[in-house]
């Protein structure tokens, strides 16, 4: 078995108490002048084995208050060293602060114990006051020591458990930060590509068609389009990221769009829709005396509506495209869009699926239902139809100052 090597400070330690103890032992310094062992080397013995505990210390603190206390006692039966008794202090310290939590605990018991029982014994052997003073130097020498280490040790515990708190706060705080950054610019994707999609694929469309079909007025009719929101797409675009380059707060929040404004929207895609041959009619079978809806609700509606119009304008087949609204009894509002699915003879445009994922994640922050897909429509064909429930009762749980 080899032994742990020393610590560096416990050498220093060790070699200094040996130098002082030997320096004292030349001059002829004693602890006491009558001893049972006469011969004047015989206090160098307890003097270096305790040195040589002194050296392990930290490595092995059981072992070391054992065999420290073997050679106290045995330095008792010699004239004595001051060094000796010293370094024995610092051995109950250090069993106390390196050893395992039970000789933490049990130390400073065993050796209040052994302070009391000292007293008391010496009190009934002797029967006078200088048994007192031989207990008050056991107790320095053994329970002061080990009270001492067993502050340094909660104190160091504590500071540990405060230490460990704060990094673990700062992994959270990071974890947080590093969350709220990606849900922000989840929030930033889903704004950009519900505001900017629908002009977009309303210029892919009406380029398309002007490309494909030679005549001058469907040329005009389809740059035109083309203009109009290509203007309303930059202004959108120049809104956004004017609001993202202002940090000072002072600017004013952008308005949420509401469900009063579909119509508006409905007239846009019937423009755009125009060259693919589609519709759009809108039925609000809402209450008016079912209560006003939260902003968030709201918002979602209709960039729900706003990225199922867009798609439609990409995807569907001519026809008629339908947008419903309902309040059911417990107050949720419900959305659908059904538009005509299959084969497509005019000019499309292309899709990533980016807008399916913003709407389900909009219906996720509301706690809602969320379903998209194809239906079988009988003779009239088939239709692809979005459904959504947004209860009214959720908290909001998405900011809503810059959104438009």
């Amino acid at each position: 078995m080899t032994l742990p090597r020393p610590h560096r400070d416990d050498l220093l330690i060790a070699a200094g108490g040996l130098a002082i103890g030997l320096l004292m032992w030349s001059f002829g310094l004693h602890t006491q002048n009558d001893a049972p062992v006469t011969a004047r080397w015989a206090t160098l013995g307890p003097l270096v084995v305790m040195a040589t505990m002194e050296a392990l210390r930290r490595s092995l603190p059981q072992t070391v208050l054992t065999v420290g206390t073997l050679a106290l006692v045995a330095d008792q039966f010699t004239h004595g060293s001051l060094v000796t008794a010293l370094m024995f202090t610092d051995v109950v310290y250090a069993a106390v602060v390196y050893g395992s939590p039970a000789s933490a605990r049990r130390i400073p018991y065993t050796t209040g114990l052994i302070t009391i029982g000292v007293t008391i014994g010496f009190l009934v052997w002797w029967q006078n006051a200088i048994a007192l003073l031989v207990g008050l130097i056991t107790g320095m020498l053994s329970f002061l020591p080990a009270v001492t280490g067993a502050v340094v040790r909660n104190h160091r515990q504590a500071a540990d458990a405060a230490r460990l708190r704060a990094e673990q706060t700062a992994l959270l705080a990071e974890m947080d930060r590093t969350q709220a950054v990606v849900a922000e610019r989840a929030r930033m994707a889903r704004e950009l590509h519900d505001m900017v999609a629908n002009h977009l694929s309303a210029i892919a469309i009406h380029s398309t068609a002007a490309l494909s079909i030679d005549e001058p007025g469907t040329t005009r009719q389809a740059l035109t389009v083309i203009r109009e929101n290509s203007v309303e797409g930059l202004a959108e675009m120049r809104r956004l990221i004017g609001l993202l380059r202002d940090s000072s707060g002072d600017a004013e929040p952008a308005v949420a769009p509401t469900l009063d404004g579909l119509e508006a929207l409905l007239a846009q895609a019937r423009v755009n829709g125009e060259p693919s041959a589609l519709t759009f009619a809108l039925e609000d079978a809402r209450s008016r005396g079912a209560g006003p809806l939260p902003a968030p609700v709201e918002l979602a509606a209709y960039r729900i509506v706003q990225e199922s119009l867009t798609n439609a304008l990409k995807h569907a087949a001519p026809g008629e495209v339908r947008v419903e609204l309902g309040r059911r009894r417990d107050g949720a509002l419900t959305v659908g869009v059904t538009s005509p699915f299959g084969g497509r003879p005019g000019p499309s445009a292309p899709g990533s699926g980016a807008g399916l994922v913003g709407m389900r994640e909009r219906v996720a922050l509301l706690d809602g239902e969320f379903e998209a897909g194809p239906l079988p429509a009988g003779d009239g064909g088939d239709v692809w139809r979005v459904r959504a429930v947004l209860p009214v009762g959720t908290k909001d749980k998405e900011p809503q100052a810059w959104y438009g």
